[in-house]
């Protein structure tokens, strides 16, 4: 079968043909419908050799649709032609953690030599995916695969993120995103669906700020000098119950802190590099409250499908065939693509 794998670090992927893989024991053979692209296949492929504890070659890609093609045979719970989105954080499998469907917050997460599927375990940017243990499936329907793939990452982790913050946001109250893009237009649209705050959304892009608002923003702007002050006066003056920062770097860190108001809270989903001192007394609001939200739980993900199927969540998609995924990856890189790009195998 086809394949993308990494298969020397510094070096771009390389698409090859390897055996289909044949399940064993409780493992699942997934047809391969769509895999997402994601801006962690980037920090995957651009590291430095060490800098992960993944052996290579592995296949990447962790936002994965598909069918179920074969069991092995100590498999149960799907059967073949079930239809599936494959959570992504495998975990070690046995930790309390795991076992309870949080394999983002695994316990022997530091000592493992894989974060999960396409992070240094074979992926889902292949025809075919082999899958550790149908615990790992959430069933979708007949929901599109190319809007179901994204759901295991991109639609989870703001799921994930907003879940943390929803006790914050009851009536009257404001939330704020932080970069509207493959991530940040889902959080838009949960935040809409599950919580009555009113949604605020920033980014440096126009076509951004568009797609802010066909996911629902109240409010939308552009980053700049006095958008800090642009936000509170749309709260009310009193500035953000919650902020989610999607990019992470300094300068959006700093808006965040600018922008919430006593007893705020902030999720720092992106990685882009930027940090914040945390000193007492400082410049942090008094009461401020900050999470690092990671991925999702296997529960959480169930949570996302029902809303995509009951058409409150819809992911802004981009399709390309599998061969196409090098020109995929540099529109990623240069910040080309338009919402979630997806790959369908040829």
């Amino acid at each position: 079968m086809k394949a993308l794998r990494l298969t020397a670090w510094g070096e771009a992927p390389a698409s090859v043909e390897i055996e289909r893989p044949v399940p064993h024991g409780a493992e699942v053979l997934v047809r391969v419908e769509a895999a997402g692209l994601c801006r962690s296949d980037l920090h995957v492929i651009d590291a430095p050799p060490g800098a992960l504890p993944y052996r290579l070659p592995f296949t990447l890609g962790h936002e994965i649709a598909g069918q179920v093609t074969a069991l092995g045979p100590d498999a149960d719970g799907v059967a073949a032609g079930d239809r599936v989105v494959v959570y992504g954080p495998w975990g070690c499998g046995s930790c309390a953690r795991c076992a309870a469907g949080s394999g983002n917050y695994c316990d022997r997460r530091d000592t493992l030599a894989w974060h999960g599927a396409g992070l240094g375990r074979d992926g889902g940017m292949a025809e075919y995916l082999l899958v550790p243990s149908a615990r790992q499936l959430v069933p979708i329907g007949d929901l599109p695969a190319d809007q179901a793939a994204p759901l295991s990452d991109a639609g989870l982790t703001s799921y994930h993120a907003v879940s943390g913050l929803r006790p914050a946001l009851g009536e009257g109250t404001t939330a704020v995103v932080i970069g509207v893009g493959g991530l940040g237009h889902l959080a838009v649209q949960i935040l809409r669906a599950t919580t009555e705050s009113r949604v605020l959304a920033v980014d440096v892009r126009e076509d951004a700020l568009a797609l802010a608002d066909r996911s629902g923003a109240h409010f939308s702007t552009l980053m700049r000098p006095d958008t800090a002050r642009a936000l509170r006066a749309r709260s009310g003056d009193v500035g953000a119950d919650a902020v989610l920062d999607f990019v992470g770097t300094a300068q959006t860190l700093e808006l965040a802190v600018g922008v919430l108001r006593p007893g705020g809270e902030l999720a720092v989903v992106g990685s882009g590099g930027g940090s914040l001192t945390v000193a007492k007394p400082g410049v942090l609001p008094a009461g401020f409250r900050l999470s690092l939200p990671f991925w999702g739980t296997r529960h959480e993900l169930a949570g996302v499908v029902t809303l995509a199927r009951s058409g409150a969540l819809r992911v802004e998609t981009e399709c390309l065939p599998l061969s196409a995924a090098p020109e995929a990856i540099d529109r990623l890189r240069r910040g080309a693509a338009r919402g979630r790009t997806v790959l369908v195998p040829n």
